[in-house]
């Protein structure tokens, strides 16, 4: 897997485009340094219209730990090999690990759908930006190469054939001083009605990002409950209400298909690695410093106005904010 400064979340864990469908991606849009996540490879088609029976998946430099998933009618195999350096898993030096993920013996008819699932650690030898895992389909009398890694600069939606690739966050960081009494927090305050919504912010995307990430604190001052059941981003095709949870020690997401409940008297904050919204079928990049104007949709507060300042690519807080 070879790695762009960064990408899509791409990472890609997360609804697509219809154009991306017809190719071979993963089912998340991003993951972090220093944690271990789980990935599912879609398989939309065969190749040529044959049944696929073999999938090929290349694991990155910088991925460890690594541990397919077997499927029913498929044998499992894996190549290992060395690392180009030595990682620290669990107090413990790690020299090798996989390097390639083999299901082969299968037969997914070209009309079916299928994914292949691994998880894996992800370490702070992945910069912050895209990785990019090449996979080939191997069918009966031909192949489907996904397999093609963008240049610096280039659009990754113009390649024809290109690899399933995730956005690697950074991990946990703090910098310069701490932001008290909220003077950044409050920079975009809004209120409405007993709701108060403040300090929305994004992160910039690549170029040929398909997603994005949307975080904010809200707050109920009121007696009632509410609930956050959408919104709209302009730069988006989609507006979606997520959460990220461990799972057995690996991160897990979901839609939340009934929306956040903002309970009386509850302060929500939603950032990365947690309760958050997803902009799916990005339109056009997020460019840092920009800020983006979107609406919030609550089932009693309706419709609010709200401005995401936009952080660098990567960033696990917002510009001048502290990651706790």
């Amino acid at each position: 897997m070879s790695k762009l400064t960064i990408a899509a979340i791409g990472a890609a864990l997360c609804c697509i485009s219809t154009q991306a469908l017809a190719h071979a991606t993963f089912d998340r849009a991003e993951a972090s340094q220093d944690r271990s996540d789980r990935g599912a490879l879609r398989v939309p088609h065969g190749c040529n219209g044959h049944a696929t029976q073999t999938v090929r998946m290349t694991i990155p430099e910088g991925v460890i730990n690594v541990k397919p998933m077997a499927k029913a009618g498929w044998k499992l195999e894996t190549d290992s090999g060395p690392c180009a350096r030595s990682h620290t898993l669990w107090g413990k030096p790690v020299s090798e690990g996989v390097k390639d993920v083999i299901w082969s013996g299968g037969n997914l008819d070209d009309a079916h759908y299928d994914a292949f699932v691994i998880t894996a650690r992800m370490t702070d030898a992945l910069h912050p930006g895209l990785v990019f895992s090449p996979t080939v389909q191997e069918c009966a009398t031909a192949q489907a190469r996904w397999t093609e890694i963008p240049a610096p600069k280039q659009d990754p939606q113009a390649l024809k054939s290109p690899a399933p690739s995730v956005i690697i966050l950074a991990q946990n960081t703090q910098s310069g001083g701490h932001a008290h009494g909220a003077a950044h927090a409050t920079a975009g305050f809004v209120k409405a009605g007993p709701l108060v919504i403040e300090a929305a912010w994004t992160r910039a995307t690549p170029q040929g990002a398909r997603v994005a990430g949307g975080y904010m604190t809200i707050t109920n001052t009121g007696s009632t409950p509410d609930r956050l059941i959408g919104g709209s981003f302009p730069l988006s095709g989609r507006f979606e209400v997520h959460e990220m949870a461990m799972t057995n020690g690996v991160m897990t997401m979901r839609e939340l298909a009934k929306g956040l409940e903002i309970a009386p008297g509850s302060k929500i904050e939603l950032k990365p690695g947690g309760l958050h919204v997803m902009f799916l079928d990005l339109k056009s990049q997020v460019r840092e410093g920009q800020p983006v104007r979107g609406t919030l949709v609550f089932e009693k507060a309706g419709t609010v106005e709200v401005e995401y300042r936009v952080a660098p690519i990567g960033a696990r807080a917002p510009a001048g904010g502290h990651a706790h």
